[in-house]
This record gives C-alpha cells, sequence and structure tokens, in this order.
C-alpha cells in the first residue's frame, strides 16, 4: 500500500504515531524479557526522582492551584472557550459526570478505604491507634485527592481547551506551546511533545487497567467465591473491558461516554448512599463537616509542606505518598486534562476552573468521607484491628470492608458494576484522547482508529500484568512526570500570554479618524492605511493639517476674548494652548512618536508594517496625563473637531466638583 494510500484512511499523524508506538514496543519487550532488570531500573529511578525532586514538585502543584484560583478571579475569567458566542455543548449535569469518571472514578474505587485505613496504620507524624491518627489519616486522603489533584488537570485542560477553541488551534498539547513556539509548534519540537503524551498517555491507562484488573479479580472472587485470581481469567476480564471500550468509544463523546458517564455517577451515589446510611450515619456527618473545616484550616501550610523540620521517616512517608501522588496527577495529565478540554467547549474560563476544582473535588471529599471514616469507625468499634491487619491487600480491602455493612452481597455486586463501568469509560475516553494526539486533532478520524487504540491499551495492560511489569511501569510513569511537570509550566506561561494577547485583541478600538469619517476620500484613507508612515510623513501631516487646524482654533479663541496661543516646542511637538484663571491650562498637543515595528510583521510581506524597523505616528497628549492617540488619518476638518471635543470636556469637568481636585491642579507656564 503507498503513503498516498494510506494517508486517504488515515488521519494518523506519522511523526507522531511511529516513534510512539516504537517506544511503546521497545518498553514492551524490555519488561517481557528482562523484566527483574526494568524494575530495577524504574524503581531505581525513581527513588531518586522523590528524593531531589520532592521540593520541586511540591512548587509546581502550589503554582498551578494559584495560577487557577488567579485566572478565575481575573478578569480572564469571563473569556469563554471558543467564539464569544459559544454555547455549551453538554449540559451541566453531563459534564460534571464525565470529569468525575474519567478523572479519579477507578482510584475512587481502589482507595476510598484503602488510603484512610493505610494512613491510620502508619500516619506521618500523630501517633498510631489516637484519635488524631484518625483525623491526620483524613486530613491526607483530602489533601491528595482534593483542589490540588484537579488543579493539575484543570492546567492542562484549561489550555488546551484555550487554544483549541479560542485559537482554533489542534486539540494537541504542542497547541498550548503556540505563544512560545509559533510556527515551530508543526515542526519537530511540537511533534516530540506529542510523542510524549502519547506514550505517557498509554502507559499511564494500561497501568491503571492492570491494577484495576487485579481489584476486580478479587471482588469477583471474593463475592462468587470462584478463583478470578489466574492470569487468563484476569486476561480476559482486560478483553471483555477493552471489547466494550471500543463500542463506546465507536459510539462517540456524546453517546457512549456521556452516557456511562451519567450511568456512573448515579451508581456511584446510589453506593455511597447506601454505606452512608448502613454505617455510622452520625459519626459520618459530622466527619465529613469536621473533615472539611480541618482541610480548609490547613490547606495553605499543607499546599507548601514537605517535611523538612519532621522526623525523617515523616519525610520519607511524604515521598512515598504525597510526591507519588502529585507525579502520578501529573502523568495522567496529559490523558485527563485533554479530554475535560474535549467536553469543555463554550464554556466560560470562570466556569470551567470552579467546575473542574470545586465540584468533582466537593464528592471526592464526601466519597472519602463516607468510605474512609466508616471503615476506621468500623475498624475500631466493630472488627477491633481486623479491618487493617488487611490493609496490605488493597485489591480485596473495599470488599473485606462492605462484608461489615448489611447486604453485602448486593453492594458488593454494586461495587464490582460501579468498578467495570469505570474501566470501561476510562478506556473509551483513553482511547479517543489517544486518538486526538495521534492525528493532532482531526474530528474527522475514522472510527477503527479508535478501536485501535483501545486494543493497544489492552495489549499493553495485558502483556505487563503477564510479564509482571506493572511495578516497573508504574515507577517509570513517576519519572516521566518530572519533564512533563516542566513542560506544564510551559503551558502555563503560553496560557497568561495567550490570555494577554485575547484581552488587548478585545480592548483594540478603532483609530479617533473613525469618530469623524463618513466613508468619503476612502480611497485615500486605504492608501494611507497601506503606507508605513515615516518621519517626513508626520512632519508633512503637521504643516498641512495640524498647524492650520490649531491656528484656526487660536484666531477664534482669541476674536472672542480667550488667551490662547499654538506652542512649537521642536520639529516633532507642537501644541495648543488655552490659559485659564485658577484652572489648570487645556493643552491639545501633537508629538512625532516611534514605534517599533514586530519581527512578525517585518517577516510578512502581506503586512503594511513590513519595509522598516521603525514607523511613525502623530499621537496626541494631554497636560492631564491620559493617554493620547494616533491621529494619522485625520483631515483639517476631524483635526478641528477633535480639539474643540477634547475643549468642551476640559470645561465640563471644570464644572464637576467630583473632577475639581485635578482639574484645578496648577499647570505651569
Amino acid at each position: 500500500m503507498t503513503t498516498s494510500t494510506l494517508s486517504n484512511r488515515t488521519t494518523f499523524c506519522w511523526p507522531v504515531v511511529l516513534p510512539s508506538m516504537a517506544l511503546v514496543l521497545a518498553l514492551l519487550l524490555f519488561s517481557i524479557f528482562s523484566p527483574g532488570d526494568t524494575e530495577q531500573i524504574f524503581i531505581t529511578s525513581k527513588a531518586w526522582v522523590t528524593q531531589y525532586f520532592s521540593w520541586f514538585y511540591t512548587l509546581v502543584v502550589a503554582a498551578f492551584v494559584t495560577l487557577l484560583i488567579g485566572i478565575a478571579i481575573s478578569r480572564y475569567g469571563k473569556i469563554r472557550l471558543g467564539p464569544d458566542d459559544a454555547e455549551p455543548e453538554f449540559k451541566f449535569s453531563s459534564w460534571i459526570a464525565m470529569l468525575f469518571a474519567a478523572g479519579m472514578g477507578v482510584g475512587l474505587m481502589y482507595f476510598g478505604v484503602g488510603e484512610p485505613i493505610q494512613h491510620l496504620i502508619s500516619p506521618p507524624t500523630a501517633q498510631v491507634g489516637t484519635p488524631a491518627a484518625a483525623r491526620e489519616a483524613m486530613l491526607m486522603t483530602f489533601f491528595h485527592w482534593g483542589i490540588h489533584a484537579w488543579a493539575i488537570y484543570g492546567v492542562v485542560g484549561l489550555v488546551l481547551a484555550y487554544f483549541g477553541f479560542r485559537y482554533n488551534l489542534p486539540l494537541t498539547v504542542r497547541s498550548g506551546l503556540y505563544p512560545i513556539l509559533k510556527d515551530k509548534i508543526n515542526g519537530p519540537w511540537g511533534h516530540a511533545v506529542d510523542v510524549f503524551a502519547l506514550c505517557g498517555t498509554i502507559f499511564g491507562i494500561a497501568t491503571t487497567l492492570g491494577y484495576g484488573v487485579l481489584q476486580l479479580s478479587a471482588g469477583l472472587s471474593h463475592v462468587t467465591g470462584w478463583n478470578f485470581g489466574g492470569i487468563h481469567m484476569q486476561l480476559g476480564l482486560i478483553a471483555a473491558v477493552v471489547v466494550l471500550a471500543g463500542l463506546s468509544a465507536a459510539s462517540g463523546v456524546g453517546k457512549g461516554v456521556r452516557i456511562l458517564s451519567e450511568l456512573n455517577l448515579g451508581l456511584a451515589i446510589a453506593l455511597v448512599g447506601f454505606v452512608l446510611i448502613a454505617g455510622p450515619t452520625l459519626y459520618l456527618l459530622g466527619a465529613f463537616s469536621e473533615n472539611i473545616g480541618n482541610y480548609l484550616a490547613n490547606i495553605v501550610q499543607l499546599t507548601f509542606r514537605n517535611f523538612t523540620y519532621e522526623a525523617a521517616n515523616s519525610e520519607g512517608w511524604y515521598q512515598g505518598w504525597t510526591i507519588l501522588y502529585w507525579a502520578w496527577w501529573i502523568s495522567w495529565a496529559p490523558f485527563v486534562g485533554m479530554f475535560i478540554a474535549r467536553i469543555s467547549r463554550g464554556r466560560t474560563i470562570r466556569e470551567f476552573i470552579i467546575g473542574v476544582l470545586l465540584i468533582p473535588a466537593t464528592f471526592n471529599f464526601l466519597w472519602m468521607t463516607v468510605f474512609g471514616n466508616a471503615a476506621i469507625w468500623i475498624d475500631t468499634h466493630v472488627a477491633m484491628g481486623a479491618l487493617s491487619a488487611t490493609a496490605g491487600n488493597v485489591d480485596a480491602l473495599l470488599f473485606t470492608f462492605l462484608d461489615y455493612l448489611p447486604f453485602a452481597g448486593l453492594s458488593s455486586a454494586l461495587a464490582i458494576t460501579l468498578i467495570s463501568i469505570f474501566f470501561i469509560t476510562s478506556a473509551d475516553s483513553g482511547a479517543m484522547v489517544i486518538d486526538n494526539i495521534a492525528s493532532r486533532g482531526d474530528p474527522k478520524s475514522p472510527v477503527w482508529q479508535r478501536l485501535f487504540w483501545a486494543v493497544v491499551l489492552g495489549v499493553v495492560a495485558g502483556c505487563l500484568l503477564t510479564a509482571g511489569g506493572l511495578k516497573a511501569l508504574q515507577a517509570m510513569t513517576i519519572v516521566a512526570a518530572l519533564p512533563f511537570a516542566v513542560v506544564m509550566l510551559l503551558l502555563c506561561w503560553g496560557l497568561l500570554k495567550g490570555l494577554r494577547a485575547d484581552e488587548l485583541h478585545s480592548r483594540q478600538k478603532l483609530s479617533h479618524a473613525s469618530n469623524f469619517w463618513n466613508g468619503k476620500l476612502w480611497r485615500k484613507r486605504l492608501a494611507q492605511i497601506l503606507r508605513q508612515p515615516d518621519q517626513a510623513d508626520v512632519h508633512r501631516f503637521f504643516a498641512e493639517t495640524v498647524t492650520p487646524a490649531m491656528y484656526l482654533i487660536e484666531q477664534e479663541l482669541t476674536q472672542r476674548g480667550v488667551k490662547a496661543r499654538v506652542q512649537f516646542i521642536d520639529d516633532d511637538t507642537m501644541q495648543l494652548v488655552v490659559e485659564q484663571d485658577r484652572l489648570r491650562d487645556f493643552v491639545y498637543g501633537v508629538k512625532c512618536t516611534q514605534q517599533a515595528v514586530p519581527d512578525f510583521a517585518l517577516a510578512n510581506e502581506a503586512l503594511p508594517l513590513s519595509s522598516q524597523p521603525v514607523t511613525f505616528e502623530p499621537t496626541t497628549y494631554f497636560v492631564d496625563g491620559r493617554k493620547g492617540y494616533d491621529i494619522q488619518y485625520f483631515t483639517e476638518e476631524e483635526m478641528l473637531a477633535d480639539i474643540l471635543k477634547q475643549y468642551e470636556r476640559h470645561l465640563s469637568l471644570s464644572l464637576n466638583a467630583d473632577a475639581a481636585l485635578l482639574q484645578h491642579a496648577p499647570s505651569h507656564r
């Protein structure tokens, strides 16, 4: 098959797809044929990263939270992700459901009981077995699953949605670097960024599928009594998930992913409601209130805390939990960020940030309180430590916990269903995101490509599960998060530059000459617009337009008994001064200003400002410090009208008591 024929059947960007598949294949072969060496290399690298770059992860995540909150409360918050008249593609409830399902659904099922119990038996600073240990366990769980995690996702999502829908760039990571790299995003640098994002997404989702299948097989074994722990059963579960994910991905975001996400959210609410009612209800409600207060009271300290002043074991706990979480969320940011960008067209930046930061995090807090605090209460009041004794088996811990509640079989079956749908949702949304990166955001991507990536995810997960390489891959993902954190900082810089340009674009007004122009002499106006004026042109404008107009005003005012004079400061500056007793003099000045022509304009022959590195403009100035404006297109009549307009404004302000302080300030004559 020729290249041209192949290109007609696919939207793949081959400079991204081929290197990515080569890297994926190489790592798979290395993991399969030398699993021990692979695991040792990546685990050693992970230990080095967490030891020497904990401070960096701490400050980077703090910067992401600060940036998003700052943008949300700033004037940039009203900018829409798309044209100014764009409407949201999905209703609010569907949008929130998809955020929840794609971002952390699987993790909540896996760690909802496991993390609070593990913090309870090994808290960073509190004494084991005390109420302080339980309080600290929930505080750190909230910290890991709160707004910091969603800020990491939100940064990438906002950058991609903004440049994708506002700048009409492809919905890929490279587009976020457009303000920095400009057209170079279409070259090797842009390809490299997308290769990194594509590989990271494949390995991140494959690792989650692998660990998720372990929990799913443990749950099925726990409920049915059959052995689902064999490798063949686990591979069968992966195959089933891939088939269902492929069918969902083929139907598109508006159908399969949306329907599954809404079903997921409904089942999740049902399960958390059951545990809330069947468990210690009053204790859980009180714990939720106290957990929220404790989190808000300590959020600033937690954001910047790295246990430098605590014991060595506390610092090791921080590196083994918080830093690994931050790195894990960063490694998942290309996937989740691109997905939430894809579903957020038409929303304002403020709505996006508030929705992404607060709503999923609040649900996480409720979930962790209901499951985590219920598990802690049962372990200390009912199981007498039996639950925490099995904390090492996280795969089955959720189902062990449910055994202590009524209707354990029914709730466990609901949990298995929820886990399954979460996996399918993660896999199908992941397949669409990967295809989006691989095809540079082409909306006409054929269905078979999404199915292809769903199969790739299943094959990678199955190979690693068979070879025992999941731990090595998890460690590799943590290491890969370090350079991508640097890329995310560049994305933040690019976002700020883009927002600044957007604001300047929206504030750009028509020239003052347009206020008077009635369309006459349009050929002369067009010739002026297309010409780059030099200093001689401005001097000619002074002689032919400015000077006659000022002298006419001076003559008329003098005849009416008003002291007025025209002053020539130098060859490039002249002004009309109207003297007023006990008031600041009225000054209408015009000066020749020099402006540098941007490099991009010099390189573009289609623009009028492209022949010389500088251009000259006749610009007004005023004695009250107001910013002047370009008047190069004025005719003499328009010049007269503008002077009188400014003089009338000056006299009106003189009669305004609120403006008297400035207007009556003395001027030096």
